[in-house]
């Protein structure tokens, strides 16, 4: 970007730094099976019930950038009809994201509507059941800077070593944002359900297709990186209350290329108002550009499910050098999702994320 590189930015720690070296990147969450219309496309409507709505929440670093820790909010909500005769189905959603990274708050906003199909493909009696989920995500977004949190040379007086922020910054793009921009994202899924009710999945999404231009400035040179992701895990039933989550996904965004890999251990009562308990470690291993790979966090997870409801906590550790000096102290999350059941009881079944 060329906004602010010929003055000084003085701003806290490395914060700016990071996000100027980033803004073309997308945030990501580590409980990414609980933000599905994040992940890929066709994960909308692959719930059993009629309609559902999440919430994700993620707080990085705030043990070294407090007050100012980088935040992401995401919401999404999603419906599915029947069509035709053949149990298929229609889906419709609608979701946002809101991410604010650094002092100089540069935030990162995303609406999008979207529709997936499911499809059986084959099953029947004591045969497994094979579904197929396309879908597609068109929407705005917009990128900006809190101007007023920031700073340059021009405005420091060397008497006082202090800002003067009644000085002007000279800078002909301050104040600048994004223009809204047009992001459209495809995904595919194909999952199984075999006899003894234990499932398979396998899937694939490209986010930003159409490379949108995102650039702070008129010179229209900054463009999103188109990212590929790859996902695939299962659930593998140990007993009548008891499965294995194992999962993998594999992403890569212009230079940056990350594989998140674990399992979580469910427990369940198979109660009518079931209640069902998680607990899952995962690990986080990405490129360090020239430096080659390195694990970035182990990330430990625990999760509640009650009835329609269910209820995420988990906690990056962090592993790599950067434990220097947040002393292993790294992200937050939270994730919150209610189905609503179906008037009817649906022949297609989905598996457990």
């Amino acid at each position: 970007m060329k906004i602010i590189t010929k003055p000084i930015l003085f701003t806290l720690l490395f914060t700016t730094q990071f996000l100027f070296t980033s803004q073309a990147q997308d945030p990501r969450f580590s409980q990414y099976f609980a933000s599905p219309w994040n992940l890929s496309p066709a994960m909308t409507g692959l719930f059993n019930g009629s309609w559902r709505a999440t919430f994700n929440y993620r707080d990085q670093w705030g043990s070294i950038i407090s007050p100012v820790p980088f935040r992401t909010y995401s919401a999404a909500y999603e419906y599915r009809i029947p069509v035709g005769f053949q149990n298929d189905y229609a889906t419709f959603g609608l979701g946002a994201m809101h991410d604010e990274a650094g002092t100089a708050r540069f935030a990162q906003n995303k609406v999008h509507l979207g529709g997936a199909f499911l499809k059986q493909l084959a099953g029947g009696r004591r045969q497994a059941d094979h579904y197929l989920s396309a879908g597609a995500q068109l929407g705005f977004g917009q990128h900006s800077i809190d101007w007023s949190k920031v700073w340059f040379s021009r405005q420091f007086d060397s008497g006082t070593e202090t800002p003067d922020f009644s000085l002007s910054s000279d800078e002909p793009n301050a104040n600048a944002q994004s223009k809204a921009w047009l992001d459209f994202n495809a995904g595919l899924l194909w999952y199984v359900i075999f006899e003894n009710e234990g499932t398979l999945y396998l899937g694939g999404a490209m986010h930003h297709l159409n490379k949108p231009t995102i650039s702070l400035i008129e010179d229209d040179n900054e463009t999103m990186y188109s990212r590929w992701s790859a996902h695939a895990g299962g659930e593998f039933p140990l007993n009548d209350n008891v499965s294995l989550l194992p999962a993998a996904l594999v992403m890569r965004q212009g230079p940056a290329f990350e594989t998140d890999l674990g399992v979580n251990l469910r427990y369940s009562n198979n109660d009518y108002n079931e209640l069902a308990l998680r607990a899952g470690v995962w690990t986080r291993v990405g490129n360090k550009l020239d430096q080659g790979f390195q694990t970035d966090a182990v990330t430990v997870v625990g999760m509640v499910e009650l009835n329609r409801w269910m209820l995420g906590l988990s906690y990056d550790i962090t592993v790599s050098k950067l434990v220097q000096a947040n002393n292993s102290r790294g992200a937050f999350e939270i994730s919150l999702s209610y189905y609503h059941p179906g008037e009817r009881k649906s022949k297609v079944r989905c598996p457990n994320f």
